[in-house]
């Protein structure tokens, strides 16, 4: 596979032209491991791990490269490579690290669009699917709604005509893996040089469509427990696969806890029609609660805007001010301890200095 064929192009050429030496070559990350990244190089797939001075440098976790990156490499044979560099991202799809780490997790870097993929079963859930669109609205890729799991709909309309309100403009496919229809709708994403990410929860189906691209069972799949629909993970690994027609495809584990991350712009996307009935409200920093003259609320009244939709975005901008206070405390404790480190080698060399001049 050539490196066209992984998505390098001209603007890719003149970004690692700026960046790396002659002797190193440009290389895909297409999976992460514990302490080493597969990579896809025009020579063939190689095992790397960073250079000592690369991860002397990383700053956070989501500078480390992650699937989908470009990275310059050196070639040390017997297909093992050192990445010196990452390439910088043209999209990120990014969360909040799962738990109480107070971190940037990258999903996948350098994606064309982003499926969202749920089930038209009782796990269907447009709240939840409002939370992705924010999530990828943010990365800078283009989100799109995929329905699987056709096969067990009541009432695909009505389910279809829900999302015209939630995401206005954003494609929504119907579809069933496991029957095998629908599954053509998708190949117009899927073309040559172009990376299309999997997100959603644990046994909507995402390997199932995958193997069905792919036109084998490569990645494992089990059934959901019947009485919540609740899937198991049977995705353990982000990877990127590339698939027969050129297209690639970054498979995803299923996500039951999505905390957002810094998604202020992603948010204003997902929202827009809120954004958009907020320029009538009477006062400019109305808060859609009970001000006179909200447009907003207003909307709600006469049943253009779903109550749940605005209790929604309430919720999520309540998240992101959380966020952004704790990443305010942790920048400034941050700040505390490199003066407190200055100060004490200010101490120490002033101590040395001393002690030689007696």
């Amino acid at each position: 596979m050539n490196l066209l064929e992984l998505g390098w192009n001209a603007d890719w050429q003149r970004g690692f032209n700026q960046l790396a030496s002659p002797e190193l070559a440009p290389a895909r990350v297409i999976s992460v491991l514990k302490d080493h990244y597969r990579l896809r190089m025009e020579t063939g797939e190689v095992l790397a791990k960073l250079s000592g001075r690369y991860s002397f440098e990383v700053g956070t976790r989501s500078e480390l490269p992650a699937v989908g990156d470009w990275v310059a490499v050196e070639d040390i044979g017997a297909n093992r490579a050192i990445i010196h560099h990452v390439l910088p991202r043209r999209t990120k799809v990014s969360r909040k690290a799962a738990g109480r780490e107070l971190e940037e997790q990258v999903i996948a870097a350098n994606v064309d669009t982003v499926f969202i993929i749920s089930a038209l079963t009782h796990e269907f859930n447009v709240r939840r699917i409002e939370r992705y669109l924010a999530l990828v609205w943010d990365s800078g890729a283009q989100p799109v709604i995929v329905l699987n799991k056709a096969d067990m709909a009541t009432d695909i309309a009505a389910t279809t005509a829900e999302l015209e309100f939630v995401a206005p403009g954003v494609s929504v496919h119907v579809m069933s893996a496991t029957e095998g229809f629908g599954l053509d709708s998708l190949q117009g994403y899927l073309t040559p040089g172009q990376t299309v990410a999997f997100v959603g929860s644990s046994g909507v189906g995402k390997s199932t469509i995958l193997n069905r691209l792919l036109g084998q069972e490569l990645q494992p799949t089990l059934p959901v427990r019947e009485h919540d629909d609740r899937g198991r993970h049977t995705t353990t690994s982000r990877q990127l696969f590339a698939l027969s027609n050129g297209g690639m495809v970054i498979d995803t584990p299923g996500m039951r806890e999505l905390q957002l991350w810094e998604v202020d712009d992603g948010l204003a996307s997902a929202f827009d029609d809120i954004e958009e009935m907020a320029t009538g409200c009477r006062y400019r920093d109305c808060a859609h609660k009970s001000e006179p003259g909200c447009a907003v609320r207003g909307a709600v009244d006469s049943g253009l805007l779903a109550q749940a939709r605005l209790e929604n975005f309430f919720k999520l901008q309540a998240e992101q001010k959380f966020l952004d206070r704790k990443l305010d405390v942790q920048v400034d404790q941050s700040e505390k301890s490199r003066i407190k480190k200055l100060c004490n080698n200010a101490r120490e060399a002033s101590r040395r200095k001393r002690t030689t001049s007696m």
